[in-house]
């Protein structure tokens, strides 16, 4: 299956990249098994695992890490975010 996976943030920074679109594997079926994935690709795409407090939307609505996936979904990883 094809999803689009942003990134926001300091894990934008920290991964250097903002988005691509990905070939999920067969197996990988649930946000966080997709972020183990990617964070098992090697450098530096292990911070997306050591992120403290990650949050993730799918399609633009706010998820845990059991939410399922599905192809074209869009899945947003940030860092929570603080403002005035």
């Amino acid at each position: 299956m094809k999803v689009k996976v942003l990134f926001f943030a300091g894990l934008r920074e920290a991964l250097g990249v903002a988005a691509e679109a990905v070939d999920v594997p067969a197996g990988i079926v649930q946000v966080g098994a997709l972020r183990d994935w990617l964070a098992a690709r090697g450098e530096p795409w292990p911070a997306l695992a050591t992120a403290k407090n990650l949050r993730v939307a799918v399609n633009q609505h706010m998820v845990g890490l059991d939410a399922p996936l599905n192809s074209g979904d869009e899945i947003a990883f940030f860092p929570p975010v603080t403002g005035g």
